[in-house]
């Protein structure tokens, strides 16, 4: 990895610190190569994002925008953008440990900027088991233990 950056456009209170998202981050692109920025936002900017990207016009917890762009040769992954408020709220509402459930959000984000996905039942489980062993890695519960699909 060449860099990871962490942008924090939000009062730090709750947030992990940049070094664990970094940390959480790499665990989940490992062995990929290239710049990726990881951007703490708030609820305004997240639906923004969300209405522009997706044309969905509410604030989501993670939006993911992998970089694939071959006519500039620069070693870029992609940029991340995470809601924090989003995040803390679920957390909450799902009784999970925040810097879990942020940990989960970090590596979520990760995983699609390498191309996973979760819109077809076998995407999410591929997606979801190695969501559960980079996360069991870096000493995490399973993020879906409490969840049925």
């Amino acid at each position: 990895m060449k860099q990871i950056v962490v942008q924090r456009r939000v009062a730090p209170r709750g947030i992990p610190a940049a070094a664990s998202i970094r940390q959480w981050a790499q665990a989940a692109v490992d062995g990929a190569r290239g710049e990726l920025t990881i951007r703490i936002v708030d609820q305004a900017e997240s639906q923004r994002l969300n209405a522009q990207y997706r044309g969905i016009d509410k604030p989501t917890n993670v939006l993911s925008f992998p970089y694939d762009n071959e006519l500039i040769q620069a070693e870029l992954l992609g940029d991340i953008v995470i809601c924090a408020p989003v995040v803390m709220r679920e957390a909450e509402q799902q009784k999970k440990a925040p810097r879990a459930h942020w940990a989960h959000m970090v590596v979520h984000g990760c995983l699609h900027i390498l191309g996973y996905d979760h819109l077809q039942d076998e995407e999410a489980n591929a997606m979801e088991s190695r969501e559960r062993s980079i996360l069991n890695a870096l000493g995490f519960e399973d993020p879906y233990i409490n969840e049925q699909r």
